[in-house]
């Protein structure tokens, strides 16, 4: 998460697709307020976001990262289904 603003920024406003895996992670204090301040900090650069892997996340987490960045996070069930919902427009 603390790489990808370098890259991110790197691109055009409104622009990236984001695709984010989190099957097999955890998290603790530091990586959610990381997760938190990078959403906040990308918002400008992303066109779209879609999250998989990501089922075994507290509800709370990811509403907190919703609200507290001001964006919405789509979960879906595959990688599949992911990409798809990127890539259509």
């Amino acid at each position: 998460m603390r790489m990808l603003p370098d890259h991110v920024t790197a691109e055009p406003m409104r622009s990236v697709l984001l695709l984010v895996d989190f099957t097999g992670a955890s998290f603790n204090d530091d990586a959610i307020r990381t997760l938190k301040e990078t959403a906040i900090f990308d918002k400008a650069y992303i066109k779209k976001a879609a999250w998989i892997g990501a089922e075994s996340l507290p509800i709370s987490l990811r509403e907190d990262v919703s609200k507290f960045s001001g964006r919405e996070f789509p979960i879906f069930k595959s990688l599949t289904e992911a990409m798809e919902w990127l890539t259509q427009d």
